[in-house]
């Protein structure tokens, strides 16, 4: 696999889908473990600017920690049987009558089903369902040169990491996204309300796989321009 490290020269023409990476890092090397089953009760850690996949059979719910306060987790949820089945915030938004999601909501797929719940949040509540994840693209536009982390290659290299490709990057479940909609429908791009240690439970309504990306966004404020570290646990 050629992997280059500008957008600009990347030869989407040449490739069926979105599924390469563009860059690497250390997700690449760290997954929880060689098919992301993880040990239930255990706290991970999905490191700065990189990203990590767990397996959740039905049932089993991941409590995602905002470690810091400040830090977006962008989250993708994937059929783990069928990964062209995933959480659809497009889908999923037309289902709550909401733009973001609170505790009771069902999160559903791109095929109009449950994927899975959002059982609880400590946060004030505020997310984001609208933004795309960051690629290399975003940060060449931003005036990034060169290679740079991004949420949409950490979800690439995170389900590389234990064996699984996704053919797209799907819309992410933007944890902790601080996008305010003005009267105007103009946005702006704040800094998390969520205080450290704030955090989401998600219940998986089928066997699936979770995808975690530590935003590595440190052009526009919402990371406070700082990305950190967060962590996560999985219970039955």
């Amino acid at each position: 696999m050629s992997h280059t490290t500008d957008a600009h020269d990347y030869p989407a023409c040449c490739h069926a889908d979105n599924g390469d990476w563009l860059g690497t890092n250390d997700t690449l090397s760290t997954p929880v473990s060689a098919d992301g089953t993880p040990v239930p009760g255990q706290t991970y850690t999905v490191a700065a600017r990189s990203g990590r996949a767990v397996r959740l059979k039905a049932g089993q719910t991941i409590r995602i920690i905002n470690t810091h306060g400040s830090q977006v987790c962008d989250t993708w949820v994937f059929n783990s049987d069928d990964l062209s089945e995933f959480l659809s915030m497009e889908h999923a938004r037309a289902h709550i009558d909401r733009i973001i999601p609170k505790p009771g909501d069902e999160l559903f797929s791109n095929r109009r089903r449950t994927i899975a719940t959002l059982l609880a949040d400590t946060s004030p509540g505020i997310h984001d369902t609208l933004i795309a994840a960051c690629d290399l693209h975003r940060y060449t536009n931003l005036g990034v040169s060169g290679y740079h982390d991004s949420c949409a290659d950490n979800m690439r290299l995170a389900l590389h990491a234990i064996g699984l490709r996704a053919r797209e990057v799907p819309q992410p479940f933007n944890l902790w996204m601080n996008i305010p909609v003005r009267a105007d429908n103009s946005i702006a791009w704040l800094a998390p309300v969520s205080a450290p240690g704030d955090y989401v439970d998600i219940q998986a309504a089928m066997d699936c796989v979770v995808v975690m990306s530590a935003c590595p966004q440190d052009i526009v404020p919402i990371n406070n321009l700082n990305p950190v570290d967060v962590q996560f646990c999985v219970t039955h």
